[in-house]
């Protein structure tokens, strides 16, 4: 148990309501093996509530009319921000070169939409958007790229668009130079850049109207999440997906993740050497 539990005295009483109830509500499971990490996240912001016991805290986020204000610390306290611009870049290409040509030419003149969620601090709608500069879709097509996430705290960042020199650890030198400007130890992103991101919005996966709101478009870039799902949330998300998005849909996952085992309408295909999730 963590110092700030110890310090608290806390019984683990209560650990298994508050896990369930994270679970209910954001989605992301803590086995047995993993409920420490969930102590260690949650008992500062118990101690800043001022509460003696887990359980107070568990009756604030379950019936407090605070609770909405409470969920968003709750989220950023058990976000996960590992990302970097150029992260498992070879999806992102096949999209780009194969996938979008292919929705363009089926719909000339209308708008393509991309949603990236969870998009952290705006590593990968940037990514996107660098990618699809650098091929002259903009100039050729009408693109909006969607970039979401739970945390409120990394969407500030993603509008802020200021990064350290570990999230460009992938990216080629010449690129981050042509649309990135140093200040000190920190690089922003040229305007012109962080404009190609249409909008940045907080979204729930496991609140219906949340993805309602912004899931029927042709592409959803949604990775390296559905590990942090149990698979009944996973399956919960991805069919709400399918039933949101249009015709056909490209549905990109992180490389450890596996949609084969829950069963859904998206297909597994190779594209341009990359697997993405097909609905056809």
């Amino acid at each position: 148990m963590s110092a700030h539990s110890d310090d608290l005295g806390l019984s683990r009483t209560a650990l298994p309501l508050l896990r369930d109830l994270v679970h209910e509500r954001l989605g992301l499971y803590y086995a047995e093996d993993r409920c420490d990490m969930l102590m260690d996240r949650l008992a500062p912001l118990v101690i800043q509530r001022g509460f003696e016991s887990l359980l107070d805290y568990f009756y604030l986020l379950k019936y407090d009319q605070e609770a909405d204000e409470e969920w968003a610390r709750v989220i950023d306290a058990l976000s996960v921000p590992e990302t970097y611009f150029w992260r498992e870049i070879d999806q992102i290409r096949a999209i780009v070169d194969l996938v979008v040509p292919e929705l363009v030419r089926a719909q000339p003149g209308l708008p393509l939409r991309i949603w990236s969620v969870p998009c952290a601090t705006g590593e990968e709608p940037l990514t996107i958007a660098m990618l699809l500069e650098e091929r002259g879709w903009f100039d050729r097509a009408r693109i909006e790229i969607h970039g979401s996430d739970a945390s409120p705290s990394a969407i500030v960042r993603a509008k802020a668009g200021v990064y350290r020199d570990r999230s460009f650890r992938s990216i080629p030198v010449e690129l981050r130079d042509r649309y990135f400007v140093k200040h000190g130890d920190l690089w922003a992103v040229r305007p012109a850049l962080h404009q190609r991101v249409t909008s940045w919005s907080l979204v729930n996966l496991l609140c219906e109207g949340d993805v309602v709101r912004r899931a029927r478009v042709p592409i959803i870039f949604c990775r390296n999440v559905f590990i942090y799902f149990s698979s009944d949330r996973v399956k919960q998300v991805v069919n709400l997906f399918a039933h949101l998005m249009p015709c056909p849909a490209y549905l990109c996952v992180g490389a450890s993740e596996s949609l084969l085992k829950i069963g859904s309408a998206f297909d597994l295909e190779e594209i341009g050497g990359a697997f993405v999730y097909v609905k056809r």
